[in-house]
């Protein structure tokens, strides 16, 4: 009889967890249609939960939710800082371009309050010797202050150099400022940091992860990469600060990269984008005055700068890149080290394409990450059949990120043409309007054609069946990746 008792109580608390378990399975998966997202993203997410709950559902609490109202600043600091912005800025009513660009100009205003400056010059790094080289020169003239913002820092030979560098100033009464990514920096050693707070390196890591909240933070990440010198100088584009952007790397010979030296009054909005970020962490609002005055020369261009993250009305960048490719007439340049668009943005290239806008894109043969390759390959095809010409670069690591239209735009940032990028990274990207910045721009993608393999569809319907088959398989999951 005890035993019979036993067996009753032990069935009911079987029935209890298993029904509390369905029900908040069917919860998240309500919690998930509820909140309207793209249907193929919610699709998926219903999918990995009924396929594999358990998974799905520690996959969900750490990769799946949605900040999308959580405000980074308040209202009243963003206005005053768009109030500083707007002293150098430019009054887009007196701008001479054609509506198509107007509307690009427009459209950057309205995502996130992007001013449009004038009167900037552009040095563009597309390794990581040059970029770095330059880099120390202007931190070791630093004399007001240096505001620095990196996803990945590594305290390797470089990382070492650019910390020194920065403590160096500190302890010379600049006033230096970095944050960095908790989770992209991971590798960024105790001691390091103890040294930067001890020489007076105000440091801070963005949206730090630590348990138990670690679930509502670890999958949104700061991707930006932006610098500014005493309010004269930045810098913006795809490389962090560690060794591989150098020398490649362990894995790859080399490491093809992007990035931007802006001297110019478009510097302040660089410094606006760190103020957000700044005041995002508790610290006080940065109301440094703006020190940049238009450059003079032929060479001058017109830039915007446009931020993007999991915390904005729109997803800024995905409508700024859709923009872009919709006005081309001529061709569509973009380089980008993982290429898993949402359908917005293949419908885009593919209608360009397909209207005969010369499209091309470039993309890394080898990856730093395997998963992302093979869910990049499956959208080559798609690509191939509406005309859109593919190569995969040889050389080494691609991972510049730009995207250039017809003669006169171009974007170059920390945005990869990814759902990561366009939906849970806070990224940074510039808008360059110029003739000959695109020249400069296009001479180097058609150099980085020549250590390209352009591929066919004949010769991708070769590839091995089990090649297509994983590719397939992590498509699946590309709008959670």
């Amino acid at each position: 009889m005890h035993w019979f008792a036993e067996n009753i109580d032990m069935s009911w608390v079987w029935w209890i967890v298993n029904i509390l378990y369905a029900l908040t399975i069917l919860g998240i998966i309500a919690v998930v249609v509820s909140e309207n997202r793209n249907p193929v993203k919610s699709l998926a997410w219903v999918t990995v939960l009924l396929v594999v709950p358990v998974v799905g559902m520690v996959l969900y609490v750490v990769f799946g939710r949605n900040i999308q109202t959580k405000r980074i600043i308040s209202r009243r600091n963003r206005r005053k800082l768009r109030r500083l912005g707007a002293v150098g800025g430019t009054d887009v009513n007196k701008l001479d371009y054609p509506p198509s660009t107007m509307q690009q100009v427009n459209l950057a205003h309205a995502l996130c309050g992007s001013n449009y400056y004038e009167g900037n010059t552009v040095d563009i790094f597309d390794n990581g010797t040059d970029k770095f080289r330059a880099l120390l020169a202007d931190i070791a003239s630093a004399r007001s202050y240096i505001n620095m913002q990196y996803y990945i820092i590594v305290n390797d030979h470089i990382g070492t150099q650019v910390m020194e560098a920065l403590m160096e100033r500190a302890r010379a009464g600049v006033k230096v400022r970095l944050i960095y990514d908790h989770v992209g920096s991971f590798k960024l050693s105790n001691r390091w940091l103890r040294r930067l707070k001890e020489a007076g390196v105000e440091a801070y890591p963005f949206f730090k992860v630590v348990f138990p909240p670690f679930g509502t933070r670890i999958n949104w990440r700061n991707h930006r990469k932006i610098v500014i010198i005493d309010g004269e100088t930045g810098y913006i584009g795809g490389m962090n600060v560690a060794d591989r952007y150098i020398d490649g790397g362990r894995l790859f010979d080399t490491w093809r990269d992007l990035h931007l030296r802006v001297k110019g009054p478009a510097v302040f909005a660089l410094q606006q984008s760190f103020a957000v970020d700044w005041n995002f962490m508790g610290q006080p609002l940065l109301e440094e005055p703006q020190q940049a005055s238009p450059m003079a020369g032929e060479s001058t261009v017109g830039m915007q700068l446009v931020t993007g993250g999991p915390t904005t009305q729109w997803m800024n960048m995905t409508l700024m890149f859709q923009q872009a490719i919709a006005r081309a007439r001529e061709c569509v340049y973009i380089q980008t080290p993982y290429f898993i668009p949402s359908e917005g943005l293949i419908q885009a290239l593919q209608i360009a394409a397909l209207a005969k806008v010369d499209v091309r894109l470039m993309i890394p043969r080898r990856s730093d990450s395997d998963m992302l390759r093979w869910a990049s390959c499956s959208y080559v095809m798609e690509c191939l059949r509406a005309g859109i010409k593919v190569y995969f670069y040889d050389k080494g690591m691609l991972h510049s990120k730009a995207i250039i239209i017809d003669d006169d735009f171009c974007t170059v940032g920390s945005t990869n043409f990814d759902f990561r990028s366009f939906e849970h990274n806070f990224e940074a990207n510039m808008l360059i309007y110029s003739p000959e910045f695109n020249s400069r721009m296009k001479e180097l993608f058609l150099r980085d054609m020549r250590d390209c393999t352009r591929i066919t569809a004949a010769a991708w319907r070769r590839r091995p069946v089990l090649e297509k088959a994983l590719e397939s398989f992590m498509r699946l999951f590309s709008p959670i990746l």
